[in-house]
């Protein structure tokens, strides 16, 4: 039986921020984002019921493994099978295994094997999801419209990030680890409804998205990228700024209050102040909906970036160090939004699942990897040299974005 067709987008243009389409794919999104927030906040409680801290380590980071080895062929997924069908499918399984979880909890009370295997398994089915929940804005609202849904989506993540922590917390103190599972499953499933109402633009012809193996596809999706003078330097420097980005900002950051004696409260206030600066950034590009010259606003942007995380390791108080992750979380978050919309805009209507999994590759599958590397270099060096080498690597996404006329020069579409 011929699969049923999806319900076409509309292409009559209008704001992002009144189109009910887009409305509902945020609310969906973020339902999804915050119960993602949920289940990695369980994962990690019960490995460190289970375990020692360090297998506990282990386990919450395990799923970056196979996330990392099967990203790029998600993408070819998402483009075959389009981005919609994907997000439906691996939702549903994604919420499948934190009910999983949840139920074993109640059960059996699970040692770290079978906590291992639930992150594995969510790890692969991430694998699958992100390249199509990446690639699906391209999808239900017309190109002029990309810089405004990313910064909606920009505001979805954050509010996720806010609430992800302290639902958790609340799932825990009220019904152990399984109910905060069972918590995540909940927000995750509540998505599926609400995104089966997302009407989708028509996908690509057949011959248009490929049909030779996956490999063959993902070759065609690479040599994509290589030809396009705009996106072969941006897919670099998107690489360069989450490798320069998420070491500091995840781990270092943490050691560095440690150091500093801030505590788990100023590490709070730092947290927050950067989540407030990645904010107004989202906020400020869903109101404006264009910002002229993307292409050079996202090159200062990303060296600013740099200098604001070696500044934030020369910062003596808490106060200062808030103000600082403030600044950076706008810069940070401008340049990342609007390297995004422009990496939707320039990729073509076939291949934008397959650009997705490669720009998205290093931040969700290689820069986790990186966390023991920090850690150790922050035990030999010290935090100020581990944080200004980071800025370093972030300062030259933007210079790689500068740097290449095509790219500097690129604007979003009208």
């Amino acid at each position: 039986m011929p699969p049923t067709p999806l319900p076409a987008a509309p292409v009559t243009e209008r704001p992002a921020h009144r189109d009910g389409n887009v409305l509902r794919w945020l609310g969906g999104y973020t339902s999804s984002a915050i119960g993602d927030n949920v289940y990695y906040l369980a994962l990690s409680w019960a490995a460190v019921q289970a375990g020692t801290p360090a297998q506990a380590g282990v386990v919450t980071a395990v799923s970056a493994v196979p996330r990392a080895l099967l990203l790029l062929g998600g993408g070819v997924v998402a483009d075959r099978h389009g981005p919609r069908r994907v997000v439906l499918g691996s939702t549903g399984v994604r919420c499948l295994l934190a009910l999983t979880a949840a139920v074993l909890l109640l059960t059996t009370g699970p040692g770290l094997w079978a906590l291992g295997a639930v992150a594995v398994l969510f790890g692969i089915v991430d694998a699958v999801f992100l390249p199509a929940a990446g690639a699906l804005p391209a999808r239900i609202t017309d190109r002029g419209q990309l810089a405004r849904v990313h910064g909606m989506r920009g505001l979805g993540v954050r509010l996720a990030s806010v609430l992800g922590g302290p639902l958790g917390g609340l799932g825990v103190a009220l019904g152990g680890t399984a109910g905060a599972f069972g918590l995540a499953a909940l927000l995750i499933g509540v998505s599926l409804p609400v995104l089966l109402t997302v009407r989708v633009g028509p996908l690509p012809p057949d011959d248009a998205k490929g049909r030779g193996s996956v490999l063959a596809d993902l070759g065609d999706g690479l040599r994509h990228i290589r030809r396009d003078p705009v996106l072969r330097p941006l897919v670099l420097a998107l690489a360069l700024a989450d490798l320069g980005f998420v070491g500091p900002m995840n781990l270092g950051l943490t050691l560095l209050a440690r150091e500093r004696g801030w505590g788990s409260s100023g590490m709070g206030l730092v947290l927050a102040g950067f989540g407030v600066g990645a904010a107004a950034a989202s906020l400020l590009l869903a109101w404006r909906g264009r910002i002229p010259h993307a292409g050079r606003v996202t090159g200062v942007t990303g060296v600013a970036s740099g200098a604001a995380i070696a500044a934030l390791a020369h910062v003596p108080s808490v106060a200062g160090a808030a103000g600082t992750a403030l600044l950076l979380g706008a810069l940070a978050g401008l340049s990342g939004a609007l390297a995004g919309a422009l990496l939707q805009s320039r990729a073509g209507s076939a291949y934008v699942g397959r650009v997705t999994s490669v720009s998205t590759l290093v931040s969700f599958g290689v820069a986790p990897l990186t966390f023991p590397v920090v850690g150790w270099a922050v035990g030999a060096a010290g935090t100020a040299p581990v944080f200004t080498a980071c800025a370093a690597v972030c300062a030259l996404s933007g210079a790689v974005t500068l740097g290449s006329r095509s790219l500097r020069r690129a604007e979003l579409p009208r």
